[in-house]
């Protein structure tokens, strides 16, 4: 269930005012009835479901909906009301695209005058949420080389390496040693295989991980690939290098932790590398 309020200016968060005569318009006859009380509106119990704020269309300019809910309707007397209500933490929708979604939201369109075109309040019995995450969903840009899961698992203890193989023994073994010390598991790609696609199996890799780190030492076309997802996907990548030169033009602006293939380089190495998990550890809570 949810109400569609439509005015014929833009809403000013937070405070309005509407009238009583427009309610109930373009609603049916059973859900009318179902929130009528002695012959009135039954605010209390409509302002229990969300809103969708709407204005009248207009081919002037770009225009938005808006998901909230009312939290008070105040009687003015006479046809005025007063409404107190607030936007949800949901970013705007183009109003064409609300119109495009018309019978969805049980709205009969129209191509003359018609509910978008006047103001009013109706109430559907519809699933305002489900509708819309369904339809963001379906608008959704999927990667067809690799599968993601529908809903990221991320476990909170696991530090992915993604790296050249041959010759970066030593710096394998210091990044397993600061995921240690820091109570976290050190995995990398050729630790794993649970799916016939290598590719996969590193997408999911990244896709779990809590941190990843990414030496860019000799220009690892696999590495930046890898490390293209890994920011993609929105995770915490600490990049890693034995030279500046080493690192592209693109992730220039990005600090990095810059180690010599030495005994002292590598104790540097794990120094600097426990200390920037920590700091990512405390901001993930």
């Amino acid at each position: 269930m949810f109400n569609m309020l439509i005015k014929s200016s833009e809403w000013d968060e937070g405070r309005d005012i509407f009238w009583k005569s427009r309610v109930f318009e373009y609603t049916s006859r059973d859900i009318q009835s179902h929130f009528t009380l002695s012959n009135f509106p039954n605010f209390e119990a409509l302002i229990k479901y969300p809103v969708l704020f709407m204005e009248e269309t207009s081919r002037g300019r770009q225009q938005y909906g808006r998901i909230g809910k009312i939290s008070r309707v105040i009687d003015n007397g006479g046809d005025e009301i007063t409404l107190e209500y607030h936007f949800e933490q949901i970013p705007p929708i183009p109003q064409s695209e609300l119109v495009r979604l018309s019978s969805l939201l049980g709205v009969q369109s129209t191509r003359g005058f018609g509910p978008y075109n006047r103001t009013h309040w109706s109430v559907k019995d519809i699933d305002l949420y489900q509708i819309l995450l369904a339809q963001t969903l379906r608008n959704q840009r999927l990667p067809t080389v690799f599968r993601l899961s529908t809903s990221q698992n991320v476990d909170i203890n696991l530090l992915s390496a993604m790296m050249p193989f041959g010759g970066f023994d030593s710096v394998w073994n210091a990044i397993q040693q600061v995921a240690e010390n820091n109570f976290m598991t050190a995995r990398r790609a050729d630790s794993i295989w649970e799916h016939h696609e290598i590719i996969q199996d590193i997408v999911a890799l990244i896709d779990r991980s809590a941190v990843i780190v990414c030496d860019c030492t000799g220009r690892n076309a696999n590495v930046f690939y890898e490390i293209g997802i890994a920011h993609a996907l929105g995770k915490e990548v600490i990049l890693i290098t034995q030279s500046a030169d080493d690192i592209p033009f693109d992730l220039a602006h990005l600090r990095n932790i810059r180690y010599l293939n030495n005994g002292e380089g590598i104790e540097r190495l794990k120094a600097d590398l426990n200390s920037r998990i920590i700091t990512i550890r405390a901001n993930q809570g």
